[in-house]
């Protein structure tokens, strides 16, 4: 093993580099995806897709580990949350773990929703780690077709 010189200039230069990075991610209009299941900062943060199938807004979350018992949505006018917790099974001692990158304990995500949605009328399935919830959207919030004549 070789012997480093310590230099606080490295340090403050990455202390700017994850300031940086801070400021470019909250700044960016969609965040880039995001890689990890447990962020840096120690949340729980699953990741998500959103998108649009014929008059319905679909919501897909990657929950590895969850049980469906554990998963509470809530839909208001233009947000869903999702909410939930990884249960351990087993009690391991601290210092008898050789590698810990399994997450658990609680966690929760809010989503603003493009359009107004019919909370009533929503479906949630849950298979393999994946939550799918089917919003349908409201009568106002779908786009309607005029036909133009042409004399």
């Amino acid at each position: 093993m070789s012997i480093v010189k310590w230099s606080p200039f490295k340090e403050l230069e990455d202390m700017r580099k994850d300031i940086e990075r801070m400021f470019e991610e909250f700044f960016e209009p969609f965040p880039r995806r995001r890689r990890r299941w447990w962020s840096r900062e120690g949340m729980v943060v699953p990741n998500i897709d959103v998108y649009d199938k014929k008059g319905e807004v679909v919501v897909k979350a990657e929950l590895p580990g969850v049980e469906k018992d554990n998963i509470d949505i809530t839909i208001t006018k233009d947000t869903l949350t999702i909410k939930g917790e990884i249960k351990k099974d087993e009690e391991v001692k601290e210092e008898d773990y050789y590698a810990r990158e399994i997450s658990y304990g609680s966690f929760a995500r809010t989503i603003a929703l493009p359009v107004e949605v019919d909370s009533e009328k929503a479906k949630a399935t849950f298979k393999n780690g994946i939550l799918e919830i089917v919003l349908p959207k409201k009568e106002e919030a779908k786009p309607k077709e005029i036909k133009v004549e042409v004399k």
